[in-house]
């Protein structure tokens, strides 16, 4: 995270929200990228002033809801096939074993996995695709994605922003300061739902 955080550092805020919602909608497309990552470094550099907590956040959420559409849509037109091709492309990611238990999560929470999915890595990337072959409705994964999308990127960011806020008064000069406030801002934005999402996963 550290060493996002320093090349993000070198980009004036105008090409730092570009980037975050190019990453985030790139990793929302299907393509294995640092999206949450990239959000909390940025939100990071938010507190220290560089850039505008809005512009982040208003970035990260673009990219997602654009993104996982733009998933959709290719999902929609590629269906399985595009699913195995993917998976042959990024084994690691989005292998025969990862999809199965994405497309599980789909049988067992419906249009909710898109969502849930937002706060799971695994899931993150292949929500729109997936949804897209499964057939999801788009209205119904629109709003899913719109909900999943909103809370994840505003969460993620005003979490990290207020609690770094009061940690600069109260932590300067600590060196663990970051780590921290990147640890407490995950467990915060992510208490309710990751542990439903991971139950729905391992259960599957």
């Amino acid at each position: 995270m550290e060493h996002v955080s320093e090349w993000l550092q070198g980009f004036p805020p105008l090409v730092i929200y570009l980037i975050v919602g190019g990453i985030i909608g790139l990793e929302s497309m299907g393509i294995p990228l640092p999206g949450e990552i990239t959000l909390v470094s940025a939100s990071l550099l938010a507190v220290k002033g560089a850039g505008s907590p809005w512009g982040v956040s208003i970035a990260a959420a673009l990219g997602a809801i654009i993104g996982d559409s733009i998933g959709y849509a290719v999902g929609h037109r590629g269906g399985r096939p595009l699913l195995a091709r993917l998976g042959r492309r990024f084994p690691k990611h989005l292998g025969p074993d990862q999809i199965d238990r994405a497309e599980a999560m789909f049988a067992r929470w419906g249009v909710w996995a898109v969502f849930f999915g937002r706060f799971v890595a695994l899931l993150r990337i292949l929500a729109g695709p997936m949804a897209g072959a499964l057939r999801v409705p788009y209205r119904k994964f629109l709003r899913a994605n719109a909900g999943g999308g909103l809370v994840w990127a505003f969460g993620t960011l005003w979490a990290i922003y207020w609690v770094g806020e009061a940690a600069e008064r109260w932590l300067k000069g600590f060196s663990l300061a970051a780590l921290v406030l990147a640890a407490v801002a995950d467990i915060f934005t992510t208490w309710l739902l990751k542990p439903r999402a991971k139950q729905a996963m391992a259960s599957s």
